[in-house]
């Protein structure tokens, strides 16, 4: 079956990759323009359109998904269907093209967690447990047909970063499996059931640590937000981005509670004040250096008992 793969970010490479060879033919990849990137600002191409160069398939990167110099091109692939990746909200005029419609690979089980970061957010929410879907796109966001879901258990210190690898590749096995299905006319449309939740793009007003919060909730926004963009404190006017944590289980050896305040210092991690429990920081990043485990953090920068990390006060 000829398909057209649309998308940008990395989690999309698998899924390109796994279509590129199979029995399937994936003859053009739209993605994102080249974008500004790094220090000097320098144009970088996305994940995906490296890997299509790489596979030596035709890419294309619109600035308007409307125009219809795109479109035309669209039309002379003669796509039988779409498979998008981590693309852009697509207007009718482009998913409604191909005969077999256009297919989209979320990173949830639907409609749980519709919208940009629904890996982030089951982390940051202490789910137990997520998956990949994939459905044809409609108008509104996420709210089409459902084809396949995969379910996926999160290990109990899984992060956001490591979730993500996994259910790149689980999610790039599931659209192979519902290429095959179309291709073979073996596809029932399921009209997504239950009640929605949100899983909307992460803002910078979420990243920053309340240590009024239960231990638990703590450890679960670090680990919801690392490596990017990283759950951060403030410290010494600095912003320390906080990317592995536990909750601790050291005792109440100190009469304080107040939330924030340094209780312990070691080599296994600086246990911090929560609004109930304690929470252990194992590896942390100062603002323009690069990420180190506690124990290496703390040879060069020596943090004394008491002191409050966070908007507070940082005195004894």
């Amino acid at each position: 079956m000829r398909l057209v793969f649309m998308g940008t970010p990395e989690f999309a490479v698998p899924s390109l990759r796994t279509l590129a060879k199979s029995s399937h033919s994936v003859v053009g990849v739209v993605t994102q323009p080249d974008r500004p990137k790094g220090r000097g600002l320098q144009l970088a191409a996305s994940p995906v359109k490296k890997e299509a160069i790489r596979l030596g398939i035709p890419v294309v990167q619109p600035e308007n998904v409307k125009d219809l110099e795109f479109l035309e091109r669209l039309r002379r692939w003669e796509g039988v269907c779409f498979a998008v990746v981590g693309f852009r909200i697509l207007p009718p005029e482009v998913y409604e093209m191909p005969p077999r419609g256009t297919v989209n690979l979320h990173a949830s089980l639907l409609p749980e967690y519709r919208g940009a970061a629904p890996i982030q957010w089951v982390l940051i929410n202490g789910e137990k447990r997520t998956g990949v879907t994939t459905f044809f796109i409609e108008r509104k966001v996420d709210t089409g047909d459902l084809i396949l879901q995969e379910e996926v258990s999160i290990g109990q210190e899984e992060t956001a970063g490591e979730l993500h690898d996994r259910l790149a590749l689980v999610g790039a096995g599931l659209l192979l499996r519902t290429m095959d299905r179309i291709e073979q006319g073996r596809v029932e449309r399921i009209p997504q059931k239950g009640t929605p939740t949100r899983a909307p793009k992460i803002l910078p007003e979420d990243c920053e640590i309340d240590w009024s919060q239960p231990a638990e909730r703590i450890v679960n926004l670090v680990r919801g937000l690392s490596p990017r963009p990283g759950a951060f404190t403030l410290w010494e006017g600095k912003r320390l981005k906080i990317l592995r944590a536990s909750v601790s289980q050291e005792g109440n050896k100190t009469v304080s509670r107040q939330p924030g305040r340094i209780v312990g210092v070691s080599e296994e991690g600086i246990v911090v004040e929560g609004g109930k429990g304690r929470v252990c920081i194992r590896e942390i990043q100062v603002e323009g250096r690069r990420r180190m485990e506690v124990e290496a953090f703390l040879r060069g920068h020596p943090i004394s008992l008491n002191r409050v990390l966070g908007s507070g006060c940082e005195t004894d």
